[in-house]
């Protein structure tokens, strides 16, 4: 069982007018995992998360980090104990990337230059070139800025890391991209996250457990992903999770039904690794390493048009799917661990390993 990192123990937050923000809060929040905070405006997630980090202070009720309760640490000490990204990345426009990521380190007494050279790693941990370092916020797009900011919280190495809806203004495309990055963060990092969102697609796919606040600061259900899609505790958690939670939950069904096909693929110079066409004259195209680029249409000065989203072995469902329909040839990618082509997935056989997933559940229930 998760040793608890964060625990609230009947938590309130009372404004002077109004009913409670937070009403009598209690949970546990395992160490090294990722609990998302998820429900409708004006029910009390952000300023939960907001308690763990004294920037709202509680009305009654206590909440421990490692064991300390949060009121007998200085509130500046806490914050800079703690990572934090929110939405607007909240960086500082007249410094440079370099020195945003290094401003909390500086804080805590590190050289300038030790600094630097930490700020320097976490471009590359989080993504981004190493040139972006010299450069001032408002000469990154919206994603980067976001994994500048993810960089940024992780540059003094916190052990608790608090994400207020971080993802909520991208585009949907880069909010994929920036979901699977902290999913892989995570893997290496282990941190123990708190992530806020409206979203609960963005809930499941992060959550290792998901905390869905009710209108009044209520806590309505607490569980894994798959446990709340199953089976919502009540009328409004199966309102807020939607009706089309039955697709929701292909999540967590594995895609070891789903036949992967061979592929010819070429190389970008034009070179054949196998036949030249994979299907209605779509080209798959690979590097040196057999690591899929993208796709060339049919003819024979047609551009590479990125694949979308791949797929690999042990993969759920829904990502089976997702490869198949995002792909501009109809075909999912599917790679091998070292990220190399396997071959590629159809959709309409992805679909048909779904009716059954479906026809199999409705008959256990």
């Amino acid at each position: 069982m998760a040793e608890a990192m964060i625990e609230f123990q009947s938590v309130t937050k009372q404004y002077q007018s109004g009913q409670p923000a937070v009403d009598e809060l209690s949970m546990s929040i395992d160490q090294g995992s990722i609990t998302v905070f998820v429900g409708p405006s004006g029910c009390g997630k952000t300023t939960s998360l907001r308690m763990i980090n004294r920037m709202v202070e509680p009305t009654s009720g206590t909440i421990t980090v490692g064991g300390r309760d949060v009121t007998t640490v200085p509130a500046a000490e806490l914050r800079r104990s703690m990572g934090y990204v929110m939405q607007s990345s909240g960086l500082m426009p007249h410094r440079s990337v370099l020195d945003n990521i290094a401003t909390v380190p500086r804080l805590n007494g590190v050289s300038k230059a030790d600094a630097r050279k930490r700020a320097e790693e976490l471009l590359d941990v989080v993504g981004l070139a190493s040139g972006l370092g010299k450069r001032y916020p408002s000469q990154l797009s919206g994603g980067q800025q976001q994994r500048v900011g993810v960089a940024r919280a992780l540059a003094a190495d916190p052990p608790v890391l608090l994400m207020d809806e971080p993802f909520s203004a991208v585009d949907p495309v880069v909010r994929d991209e920036l979901q699977q990055e902290l999913l892989r963060l995570q893997r290496d990092l282990a941190k123990t996250i708190v992530f806020v969102t409206h979203d609960i697609d963005e809930a499941t796919v992060l959550g290792d457990k998901v905390a869905v606040f009710a209108v009044g600061g209520k806590l309505a259900q607490y569980a894994t992903p798959e446990e709340i899609l199953r089976a919502p505790a009540n009328d409004f958690v199966a309102s807020f999770v939607g009706r089309d939670r039955g697709f929701r939950h292909l999540a967590f069904t594995t895609a070891d039904g789903v036949a992967v096909h061979p592929v010819p693929t070429v190389t970008r110079d034009g070179g054949a690794a196998g036949r030249p066409e994979a299907a209605d004259g779509w080209r798959l195209v690979v590097d040196a390493e057999a690591r899929p680029l993208g796709w060339e249409g049919p003819g024979p000065d047609s551009e590479l048009i990125p694949g979308g989203s791949l797929f690999r072995a042990g993969d759920t469902l829904r990502r089976a799917l997702d490869s198949a329909l995002s792909s501009p040839s109809g075909l999912g990618v599917a790679v091998d661990d070292a990220g190399r082509v396997a071959g590629v997935v159809r959709a309409a056989e992805v679909l048909a390993v779904i009716e059954s997933a479906r026809q199999i559940r409705q008959g256990a229930l």
